[in-house]
């Protein structure tokens, strides 16, 4: 097993483990993150952060201002997939992984959409 992302014909493999999703909102341009970790049953929500508030980004209840991010652990079942979109209106996701961050569109070309993160076989 490992993490992929997939757009249509597009199948590119991210390797094992965990990744962060990072965006800037498209009004507020605060920075969103999200931990996924590929485990058996799919990709799990590990943790989401939020650098502040506003324009629906409230963080909920318990949330804890740690390092400038306002950090939770959503409680959600484990997803087969996570459908990113890209409007070309905002920058680019990011992705991180082992401590590296990269665009996405180092790893698939700007008009993919819309991109599957997903565990592969």
């Amino acid at each position: 097993m490992s993490l992929c992302l997939a757009a249509g014909a597009l199948l590119v493999s991210l390797g094992h483990g965990e990744i962060t999703l990072g965006w800037r909102h498209s009004v507020q341009k605060t920075l969103w993150e999200e931990v996924w970790r590929e485990t058996p049953a799919g990709l799990v929500l590990v943790e989401a952060r939020i650098e502040g508030s506003g324009a629906g980004m409230d963080p909920p209840h318990g949330a804890r201002l740690i390092d400038g991010f306002w950090r939770w652990h959503p409680s959600l079942p484990a997803l087969p997939e996570v459908v990113l979109r890209r409007s070309g209106a905002t920058a680019d996701w990011r992705l991180c992984m082992d401590g590296a961050c990269k665009p996405m569109s180092d790893y698939l070309p700007a008009e993919a959409d819309p991109v599957r993160l997903k565990v592969c076989e």
